[in-house]
């Protein structure tokens, strides 16, 4: 049996593991198990920890019958194995005696005590003799649906018509989309060099810059990406340049900026903008933008500050600005499948709330005839036309411009897009106006 095997699945579980806890997220954990794990068990190492939280819920409520009783918080490793050997038996194709028998040395590999080893082979091997079980689980929106009961509750009532296809599409791998980079080459170009290099693709629907590719391929393997030909981002999120309708020598400001699509998409849009600022909290998370910037050889002065606040301000009002809000990434879940165990419900009204508090204080700073565009990635009424409207209702002056489009669902304030199949993701977008 291979060491390299055992170690990704150690590797997966720990990672697992510190996302049960709530100690970090995906984004953040898997890169660095990426670099402890040899080349060619990376992409194994990938799939367990992305398929065993895409269908996370679905798993626990299994686990949940199989066990007599809930393990402690400090055995979280042991329940990240039970439900990664879960996720191998009913969604790989990972043979069932291989995967039963390697999730079980993995088990010996943590250095647990022999109970370990012991429950993750029972649990395992029970629910092999048990295929009535999931007949019995059928029944239950968790399982059938995989996704945690309150958010499945908030979807439905928001979406009547629509909410099955949104938790559907939560639970597909989101496709790779390209945004090329128009002010230095056109797509039609750029797709005769994708072409030339044998990668399938077809061009997005909406976004007149996007490229969806058919299978996803090493961002090394793209025609031109390191001199900033294309970069990688969704569809939906491309359209944010658009909306704001940029003009030459126009101040720009682009909030919660990180890890910088929409500002690249900003300056290669309008190249001979005044200024253009990219704000977000994260220092670390500023460094992203700064490498994405330099990639596609455009500039950007980068500041790390708090959108809900205003000492960083110099005073000079923007022209335009784009406030991507902190939200509960409702409409990214396929990218991000670790919402579906790091979000809570509580969590909605906190981030409306912050959402509301930065699109006042950003107001201030927007001039007279000026133009502010509210985008968020999810898709719960809350975080999205609730705030707008609430917004617009204190603020005569605040006239929003109804975007007519043939994307998205046409909301009482702003456009509402859900995940769609080899598409874009869940995103929201309103255009405020600021009139004198």
């Amino acid at each position: 049996m291979s060491l390299q095997i055992l170690s990704v699945r150690v590797q997966a579980s720990r990672v697992l593991a510190s996302i049960l806890k709530r100690e970090a997220s995906l984004s953040t954990l898997l890169p660095v198990a990426i670099t402890n794990t040899p080349a060619n068990e990376r992409p194994l190492l990938q799939q367990l920890c992305y398929g065993t939280l895409r269908y996370l819920p679905q798993l626990e409520l299994i686990a949940q019958r199989l066990l007599a009783k809930p393990l402690k918080p400090k055995d979280q490793d042991v329940q990240a194995l039970i439900l990664m050997g879960l996720y191998q038996l009913l969604h790989s194709r990972v043979p069932a005696h291989a995967a039963i028998s390697e999730t079980v040395q993995a088990a010996v590999k943590l250095k647990k005590k022999p109970w370990a080893k012991g429950l993750v082979n029972a649990v395992l091997r029970n629910f092999q003799r048990q295929p009535e079980l999931q007949q019995t689980l059928q029944q239950n929106p968790i399982y059938s649906y995989a996704h945690p009961q309150w958010l499945i509750k908030r979807i439905k009532n928001a979406w009547p018509d629509h909410w099955s296809q949104v938790l559907e599409q939560n639970n597909n791998q989101a496709p790779m989309t390209l945004r090329v980079n128009l002010s230095a080459i056109s797509r039609p170009d750029y797709s005769e060099r994708l072409k030339a290099e044998g990668i399938p693709h077809h061009f997005g629907q909406f976004a007149a810059t996007a490229i969806i590719l058919d299978n996803p391929v090493d961002v090394d393997q793209l025609p031109g990406f390191s001199q900033g030909l294309i970069s990688v981002q969704d569809e939906a999120a491309q359209l944010a340049a658009g909306l704001l309708d940029l003009q030459p020598q126009q101040r720009v400001l682009d909030a919660c900026a990180a890890p910088g699509g929409k500002t690249g998409h900003i300056l290669e849009s309008e190249t001979n903008l005044d200024h253009c600022l990219a704000l977000d909290v994260s220092p670390d998370r500023l460094i992203r933008i700064e490498e994405n910037l330099q990639r596609i050889g455009l500039n950007c002065e980068l500041k790390t500050a708090d959108a809900a606040e205003s000492s960083w301000w110099d005073g000079q009002p923007f022209d335009r600005i784009l406030l991507d809000a902190p939200c509960s990434a409702t409409g990214v879940i396929r990218r991000n499948p670790d919402i579906k165990s790091l979000r809570k419900n509580s969590d909605i009204g906190n981030l409306s709330a912050l959402q509301l508090n930065i699109l006042e204080n950003l107001w201030s700073m927007l001039g007279s005839d000026g133009r502010l565009v509210y985008a968020t990635c999810s898709v719960l009424p809350d975080e999205n036309e609730a705030v707008i409207k609430q917004f617009l209702d204190t603020h005569p002056e605040a006239v929003e411009f109804r975007v007519k489009a043939d994307w998205g669902i046409e909301r009482s304030a702003g456009r509402q897009l859900f995940p769609q199949e080899n598409s874009h993701d869940g995103f929201y977008y309103a255009v405020i106006d600021k009139k004198g």
